[in-house]
């Protein structure tokens, strides 16, 4: 009975007795989910159900997240290329082809999907836009934003490197890690890409100060002008965390991709003075939210499922391995490596 479930979304979160979160909204149901609500002994009706959204293959995810988000790097690859040329797109051709892209990948059924989806293969300028497009576009929906918005948010987001046209690809692409002088070149994408879209008179002005201020941060430790606080605006401490997080679970030509549970430290604990601390910690909770019915590697190489995760402390939740359940909030030593699929 319950297995007919697989494959509709939860309308809004799922709590077990307890009130703790179980499943939250807008989760596509699979296999692990299923085993999650009768553990939990929850009553799923029709009314708490509404129509998944349109995937090609809904038995493969990760095929079909990165057939999704292939197409939408492909889109950004061709608004690069005709940047560079001087023959950048309208904002109304962007409109039509590349944020109905971004708004589809959005609708990733699980945590794993979404990062498989958008991993940087050899094409990391272009798939690291549309990566954080896709990131910031679910900030701005965790976060309420009205709709105008986050429409002006998802185009930033995407356009936030354009800068990166006029950086020399030697350097875009090195392999190894940049001289001082390289380094200084490479932070000229700030400046560049707001020169490039301030003269753009079809676009929001937000648009080009996301392209200048995404690298600045709130200790004022960031560039090209070490502005922080209240200075930057909104939009950029938005992007600034989707930017950071892609990033970091990329692999890189001079590093692989970084464990999921030391990025989201890290992102903790840059909530404590680099980023905006409210969207930091909002981001983290949704993410390991995602992640609830997730098969995932410990630390001590054992593979389980997350089945809890507690308000108080989201990066530790509880792992389900076989027949035992570790919270993993009692185990200093034992922590999530990685998301498998």
């Amino acid at each position: 009975m319950l297995g007919s479930l697989i494959g509709n979304v939860v309308k809004n979160d799922v709590f077990n007795d307890q009130g703790l979160l179980v499943i939250p909204a807008d989760t596509q149901l699979n296999a692990n989910h299923i085993e999650l609500i009768e553990k939990h002994g929850i009553t799923v009706l029709p009314q708490h159900l509404k129509a998944p959204p349109g995937i090609v293959d809904r038995g493969s995810p990760r095929k079909t997240n990165d057939v999704v988000v292939s197409r939408a790097t492909e889109e950004m690859r061709d608004v690069f290329v005709r940047f560079r040329a001087g023959e950048a797109p309208t904002v109304s051709e962007m409109k039509t082809n590349l944020i109905p892209s971004i708004q589809e990948a959005i609708e990733f059924p699980t945590l794993f999907g979404l990062l498989s989806g958008l991993q940087a293969k050899d094409d990391y300028t272009f798939r690291h836009n549309i990566g954080v497009a896709v990131i910031s576009t679910m900030i701005g929906k965790w976060l309420g934003i009205d709709s105008d918005t986050m429409q002006t948010l998802t185009l930033a987001a995407a356009l936030h490197d354009i800068g990166k046209v006029k950086i020399e690809d030697d350097i875009l692409n090195k392999p190894g890690k940049f001289t001082d002088e390289e380094y200084a070149l490479m932070k000229r994408h700030t400046t560049y890409g707001h020169e490039i879209l301030s003269d753009r008179n079809d676009l929001p002005p937000e648009v080009a100060v996301v392209a200048l201020q995404h690298h600045e941060r709130l200790d004022g430790r960031g560039y090209p002008f070490g502005i922080g606080g209240d200075k930057i605006s909104y939009l950029s401490k938005i992007v600034a965390i989707a930017d950071v997080f892609h990033a970091m679970t990329s692999n890189r030509v001079y590093r692989g991709e970084i464990p999921f549970y030391n990025v989201l430290l890290q992102m903790r604990e840059d909530g404590f003075g680099k980023m905006d601390p409210f969207i930091c910690n909002l981001f983290v909770h949704r993410m390991m939210e995602m992640s609830i019915g997730s098969e995932v590697l410990l630390s001590n190489q054992a593979t389980g499922n997350i089945v809890l995760v507690f308000p108080d402390d989201p990066i530790h939740p509880l792992v389900q391995v076989d027949d035992q359940f570790f919270d993993l909030r009692q185990h200093s030593q034992l922590y999530i490596e990685r998301l498998v699929g």
